[in-house]
C-alpha cells in the first residue's frame, strides 16, 4: 500500500502511556516545517552556525534557567534541524502555595465592625490572548504563554513535561526568529519555523546514551546520507 502523508500526519509519535514529567533522558529531534536550511551551513564536515544558528543554541541552553528541573546535555544545530538530549532531573522542590496538612489551624479573631464598602471601579476590559504562530496563546496583560488548552507553560515544581518545554523553546526561537527576519533580514520561512510535532526517544542506558552522543557529535560529517536532509 502506497504510504499517504496526508492520512498519517497526525500520528502521536509519543510512547503510549509513558510519563514524560518523570526523572530521565530524552533524545529529541525537531525540523524546520518544509525542512528548509534556515541556521546555517556544512562545510568540511562542521556545521558553520549563521546568526539565526547561534540564536537556536542560545534558546536551548535558556532552558535550564526557565525549567529548575531539566538540563541541557549534548546537542547540536543542523541547517535544517536541531537534536539534543534534554536531562529531566526529577522534583526540584515543593509548591510553596501548598500548606502542610500538620499545620495547626490559626486562632480567628472575633469579627470587628465592617465599614461600608468603598465603590469599586469597574473592571479594565483585557484584551483575548493572541494565538502565536506555533499555536500556543499570549496573555499580553499577563505576559504568560500557554498552550492549545490553555495550560501554562512554565517550569513545574513537580517536573516539566517534555512537550512543554519543546513547545516553549519553539515559541521562544520562533518569536525571535521573526524578529530576525523583520530586523535583521534573515531569511523568511513559510508559515511555521518548525515542524508541528517533533520526534523523541527515550534513552534507557548508558549505552544507549552513547549511541546517541556519538550520533549527535558526527552530525555534520554524515549530512550527505542524512535522513533529515531535504532531497
Amino acid at each position: 500500500m502506497k504510504y499517504n502523508p496526508k492520512k498519517h500526519h497526525r500520528r502521536s509519535i509519543r510512547l503510549k502511556g509513558y510519563d514524560y514529567s518523570q526523572e530521565g533522558l530524552y533524545f529529541v529531534t525537531i525540523c524546520c516545517q518544509g525542512r528548509a536550511c534556515l541556521f546555517g551551513e556544512i562545510i568540511n564536515g562542521k556545521m558553520k552556525l549563521n546568526d539565526a544558528g547561534k540564536m537556536i543554541q542560545k534558546w536551548y541552553f535558556k532552558l535550564e534557567e526557565k525549567f529548575p528541573d531539566v538540563k541541557c546535555q549534548e546537542m547540536i544545530i543542523m541547517p535544517n534541524h536541531f537534536h539534543c538530549i534534554i536531562e529531566n532531573v526529577g522534583t526540584v522542590g515543593t509548591d510553596p502555595s501548598v500548606c502542610p496538612e500538620s499545620e495547626p489551624p490559626t486562632r480567628r479573631e472575633p469579627p470587628t465592625r465592617r465599614e461600608p464598602p468603598t465603590r469599586r471601579k469597574p473592571p479594565t476590559r483585557r484584551k483575548p490572548p493572541t494565538r502565536q504562530s506555533d499555536g500556543t496563546f499570549l496573555d499580553k496583560h499577563s505576559g504568560l504563554l500557554s498552550g492549545e488548552h490553555g495550560g501554562l507553560i512554565s517550569g513545574e515544581h513537580m517536573g516539566s513535561p517534555l512537550h512543554r518545554v519543546v513547545q516553549w523553546f519553539k515559541t521562544m526561537t520562533t518569536n525571535e526568529y521573526i524578529r530576525g527576519v523583520k530586523n535583521m533580514g534573515w531569511q523568511r520561512f513559510n508559515g511555521k519555523l518548525w515542524q508541528r510535532n517533533y520526534y523523541e526517544h527515550v534513552v534507557r542506558n548508558e549505552k544507549s546514551y552513547q549511541n546517541i552522543s556519538n550520533y549527535i557529535i558526527n552530525n555534520p560529517l554524515n549530512w550527505e546520507q542524512d535522513k533529515f536532509r531535504k532531497s
